[in-house]
């Protein structure tokens, strides 16, 4: 799973159940939530962290439900406050690896509304760097330099 040149693989098994244990037991599981966050103009909320347009979001606190998490990461890595959680879009997974071990995070994502005139801050703690509210037919070069489950999670709010 450490090599570059392996981008992704196919994994066989006859009983699904035994290969999902197998497979669960190299992972430390981390569930996550955030937000496409549309604003007034039909723009979405980009931000750009260490060196990728992304969405934000992050990791489920104790005690916090998935909705509560995914509003609260939003305000705090763009400084907006008014808010509306509208509905859930979908949930991405993604491989990455703090240290030695190998993390599984599920993201759950929703489609949120900001209204009104807003000052975005980027939370710098979280090397958030800049936030962009974007045009749905200017994504293109932002997605180029994006992860794929940006464009899945914007996939999933088209009709």
């Amino acid at each position: 799973m450490g090599k570059e040149e392996i981008h992704a693989g196919v994994f066989y098994h006859p009983s699904l159940d035994e290969l999902k244990k197998a497979f669960f037991k190299k992972f430390t599981f981390i569930q996550a939530a955030g937000g496409l966050v549309v604003n007034e103009k039909k723009e979405i909320l980009l931000i750009f962290r260490r060196g990728k347009w992304d969405l934000p979001k992050g990791k489920l606190d104790k005690g916090e439900t998935l909705e509560e998490c995914a509003v609260r990461e939003v305000k705090e890595e763009t400084g907006l406050t008014k808010l509306k959680l509208i509905s859930p879009l979908t949930i991405t997974y993604h491989t990455y690896h703090e240290g030695a071990r190998f993390i599984l995070k599920g993201s759950h994502w929703y489609n949120m509304k900001a209204s009104g005139e807003q000052k975005l801050i980027p939370q710098t703690t979280e090397d958030i760097l800049e936030i962009k509210w974007v045009n749905a037919d200017e994504l293109n070069p932002y997605l180029k330099n994006s992860y794929s489950a940006v464009a899945d999670v914007l996939q999933s709010l088209s009709p």
